[in-house]
């Protein structure tokens, strides 16, 4: 397994930035936690997921409608995962863990799961941002080559355009395979996965369950297989489109920096882990 260490010995960054960041936060009377804009963002976006799928459950509508409402679907469930369920995964949603907790689930509804996203995001992706080998977000070769360390094969010279047709499949690729293979293997990468509790193991099937039924059983008894494909793929399509963008934008573009190490290799990179984080995001 590899491993890898900053050098923080010396660090001055990270307690100057958090001294500033608790004097502007105290000195504005601001939480460090969510306010009316996060909430009110919860209250309108769950809700409005579940109209949208009963409306197309229950309304007779044309197939360009429905094909759009799907599109709006996905759009929605994004959303929520880029607010609701991120914020409260890292603990920020609000000051009481048990909240943070229960709305981290959100994940488990969309059709993910939280225990197994918070160590690939919190830990490996926060810990080891753009390091080629520990980083679970760039970890996508052979298929898209995101940093010069990973290996290059010819179709890379086209993957600007095949790109995003991959990413449109990332939640389908993520929710019916990455979370099996996390959780049978219990590694994230090359990274031990934590032991899960039994409510954990619990949840990760009971969500699964509910995703296979919610998202596939139930669509097609109601509409018929192909309808449900369509809307099935469309509404994957904005969601992994959308997420896949969002999250890939804060880190691997032009200006930021990649490191790599090896399967056995134990590195230490050259700044301490906060200078680390604003050379490796955007």
């Amino acid at each position: 397994m590899p491993r890898v260490t900053y050098n923080n010995k010396q660090a001055t960054f990270f307690p100057a930035l958090k001294k500033d960041i608790d004097a502007y936060f105290k000195e504005n009377n601001l939480k460090k936690t969510g306010n009316w804009k996060l909430f009110s963002k919860t209250v309108i976006f769950l809700p409005l997921a579940v109209f949208l799928y009963l409306m197309l459950l229950m309304l007779p509508m044309p197939g360009w409608v429905a094909i759009l409402v799907c599109a709006v679907l996905g759009l929605v469930l994004a959303l929520i995962g880029f607010n609701v369920m991120h914020d409260a995964c890292h603990g920020c949603y609000s000051s009481r863990p048990w909240v943070n907790e229960i709305l981290g689930y959100t994940l488990n509804l969309i059709g993910g799961n939280s225990f197994i996203w918070k160590q690939k995001h919190n830990i490996l992706h926060h810990t080891y941002t753009n390091v080629d080998g520990l980083d679970d977000d760039i970890a996508v070769s052979p298929f898209i080559r995101l940093c010069s360390t990973q290996r290059w094969v010819p179709i890379h010279r086209i993957q600007h355009i095949y790109a995003p047709f991959l990413y449109s499949l990332n939640t389908i690729f993520w929710m019916m395979w990455q979370d099996f293979q996390k959780y049978f293997t219990k590694k994230v990468y090359r990274s031990k996965l934590p032991v899960m509790s039994r409510k954990e193991h619990v949840i990760f099937w009971v969500s699964k369950v509910f995703y296979v039924l919610v998202y596939m059983v139930i669509p097609i008894l109601a509409l018929g297989w192909f309808k449900w494909l369509i809307g099935f793929l469309v509404l994957n399509a904005v969601m992994g489109l959308g997420t896949s963008i969002i999250f890939q934008l804060a880190h691997v573009v032009e200006e930021t920096e990649f490191s790599y190490v090896g399967i056995d290799d134990t590195i230490t990179i050259e700044n301490e882990w906060a200078v680390h984080q604003v050379k490796t995001t955007a």
